[in-house]
């Protein structure tokens, strides 16, 4: 992983200008757009990079500037004034100056979002490192083939929830205008290309939904973390589910809860000073009969839970970061059938020992926060902020950009 922050060498918004510059020599090694709706995609990578910006390339980028409010955005933050002083001006290095750093902006902003510290809400859904490089080249692209309109639009999620918010929001006033502005850039920190088959948790929801060919199949309740112990947003790949699995308690846990050796129905053990606790399979585990085992670095999956009670709450943010899943022997039987079939998971439920069965594909499994979400049926609906970050949000998007700190982009 590749971290990019304010004090980078010369941060997010320099990366990206210098990118434009390698464009003239080594455009021809990048990859094609990850983002198939590309206005630009038929302007050839290694065509010439033309800086200077027409007249006509420059209303373009005004018109999106003043479109902007459309997106959630502030049309003042890309000096719309400015860039019209320049036009009127007409054509040359001035027009090239403002117009460039002007449409470099509204492109971030459009293709990564405006508020730059994801970590600060806990956001972990990284980028690919593609998407982040390849950005100033492509604008570049749009200029010379006087593009510049369709390539901007190009860059905003192309996603139904985002296009419901974004339709949302032209009749919304106050703080449901707020609101909805939130999660469109919560959006906007999305990769554009989710995969056609994934397992969705909106953790303001407290659902979790297989999406499969794009559309929601099923849903299935869920107990996501307490405010206190929230669920991390990212995006882990499940490949496999742990039957009758040994419970490893994280370290934070036995601090908080300051375990003790000899704690009744765990295997105490102690290595390097520091010691560790591992409950057993049984009706008291606290991940019940199934767990889905995801790859990350903060012991969040998936898992069954023997306290049934909290699935029958309405608000249900109970839980120390993992997600528990009411049915998950049923989730884990649907998504076996999916390219298998599930008979070696039920004889795996048969017994009382531990048992790991592969999953026919692998699943990615995103844990999102989206206070204002697509339903099933198509409507907006609207939960609530568990967390209660939606205000914290706004207040970033309003006031001075930081567009550099906290960027995360997959090293692949």
């Amino acid at each position: 992983m590749v971290k990019v922050d304010g004090v980078a060498a010369f941060g997010l918004r320099g990366f990206l200008l210098a990118s434009a510059a390698f464009a003239t020599t080594g455009a021809t090694d990048l990859p094609p757009s990850s983002n198939a709706t590309s206005a630009v995609a038929q302007v050839p990578v290694s065509a010439p990079i033309e800086a200077a910006w027409s007249v006509a390339s420059a209303r373009q980028l005004l018109s999106a500037i003043e479109g902007a409010p459309a997106e959630g955005l502030h049309s003042s933050d890309y000096n719309p004034d400015g860039l019209r002083a320049a036009i009127d001006a007409g054509a040359g290095p001035d027009l090239d100056r403002v117009a460039q750093a002007a449409a470099l902006t509204l492109a971030h902003d459009y293709y990564f979002g405006r508020v730059g510290d994801r970590e600060a809400f806990d956001w972990h859904i990284e980028r690919s490192a593609y998407e982040m490089a390849g950005l100033s080249a492509r604008l570049d692209q749009a200029v010379a083939a006087h593009k510049v309109g369709p390539f901007l639009a190009s860059l905003l999620p192309t996603d139904a929830r985002y296009a419901a918010l974004r339709d949302a929001l032209a009749d919304a006033h106050g703080a449901d205008r707020d609101r909805i502005r939130a999660n469109m850039e919560r959006w906007r920190w999305m990769p554009r290309d989710l995969g056609s088959d994934y397992l969705y948790v909106n953790v303001p929801s407290y659902r979790l939904r297989v999406v499969q060919d794009g559309e929601a199949t099923s849903t299935y309740t869920v107990v996501v973390g307490a405010p206190a112990t929230p669920t991390p947003q990212m995006v882990s790949p499940a490949t496999s589910l742990v039957v009758n699995p040994w419970w490893n308690v994280p370290q934070s846990i036995i601090r908080k809860e300051n375990m003790r050796p000899g704690k009744a129905g765990f295997v105490y053990a102690s290595a390097n000073g520091q010691a560790s606790f591992r409950q057993p399979p049984g009706p008291r585990n606290a991940l019940g009969k199934i767990k889905f085992n995801l790859i990350n670095d903060q012991a969040i999956y998936l898992h069954d839970t023997p306290a049934k009670a909290g699935f029958a709450r309405d608000q249900r943010d109970l839980s120390h970061g993992c997600v528990r899943v009411k049915d998950i022997a049923g989730l884990a039987s649907e998504l076996m059938r999916d390219g298998g079939d599930d008979g070696e998971l039920q004889d795996a439920l048969g017994q009382s020992k531990t048992a790991t069965v592969m999953l026919p594909k692998r699943w990615p499994v995103y844990l999102v926060y989206f206070t204002m979400d697509r339903g099933d049926d198509g409507d907006l609906v609207t939960y609530g902020d568990p967390y209660d970050r939606d205000a914290k949000l706004i207040a970033q998007l309003d006031g001075v950009p930081d567009r550099n700190a906290g960027m995360q982009i997959a090293s692949n």
